[in-house]
């Protein structure tokens, strides 16, 4: 089955979709020997010899990994500044798995891993929608006014937010901060911690507690465990409907 170059390296867990098109624009990658640098090349990956930096690939059984993901860990398979990564919190993980998304540094919660290339793409893509929960304690006590600048969209400097669900839960006048549900489906980066800076309430501690119905029920920070075979199927069933 003749498919796109890139979809194939996506699928082999070699890098995401994105990525791989940077290798072969870079001629990094070669097909039955000879170097290819066009993005619109098709082959079979059971037919064809695929290199990548004189290295083949195959198609590696699809794996599925939830992380606790804890502060202190770049969310990224490698780091050019030596930081430990997510990936290196995999320690019995031999396959090659990639983030879907990103958390920041100091943010903690629901991280997916997998060398599912194209749910991957699916799970970040815009037009599916995949909400993700998280709970930020901030500095101060904002306002339901405050708070309704957040669900009909605030305007950042790359653009107005989706409408977001915000509910507080909590205010603590003692210590002066507050605790607050959010809900959104972008990816915007550091999203839900320049919402809060918008409405002059900084975001002190972030955490992900729910990615496409993902929480985290019996993971401690720092844990994973791979997906059964019914969580899989609902995330596809997110993408098909």
């Amino acid at each position: 089955m003749l498919e796109r170059l890139q979809k194939v390296m996506s699928q082999a867990g070699v890098a995401s979709r994105r990525e791989a098109e940077k290798l072969i624009l870079a001629g990094r990658v070669s097909v039955n020997g000879k170097i290819i640098m066009e993005l619109g090349t098709k082959v079979d990956i059971k037919k064809d010899k695929v290199l990548v930096d004189g290295k083949p690939i195959a198609l590696e059984e699809p794996i599925y990994i939830l992380l606790n993901k804890p502060k202190g860990v770049v969310t990224t398979a490698k780091d050019e500044r030596g930081r430990k990564t997510v990936v290196d919190l995999l320690t019995e993980v031999d396959q090659r798995v990639y983030p879907v998304g990103r958390l920041d540094y100091n943010t903690e919660g629901v991280l997916l891993l997998t060398n599912d290339g194209e749910l991957t793409n699916q799970l970040i893509h815009p037009k599916y929608k995949i909400y993700k929960t998280y709970i930020a304690k901030v500095f101060g006590i904002p306002t339901e006014e405050k708070l309704d600048l957040l669900r009909v969209g605030i305007r950042l400097e790359d653009g107005i937010t989706a409408p977001a669900r915000i509910r507080l839960l909590n205010g603590d006048a003692l210590t002066n901060t507050a605790e607050i549900e959010v809900i959104i489906h972008e990816g915007k980066n550091r999203q839900i911690r320049r919402m809060c800076e918008a409405i002059k309430h900084p975001v002190k501690s972030l955490k992900r507690i729910e990615f496409a119905n993902l929480d985290l029920k019996g993971l401690r920070r720092g844990q994973y465990r791979t997906l059964s075979q019914q969580e899989i199927d609902r995330l596809k069933n997110f993408i098909n409907g």
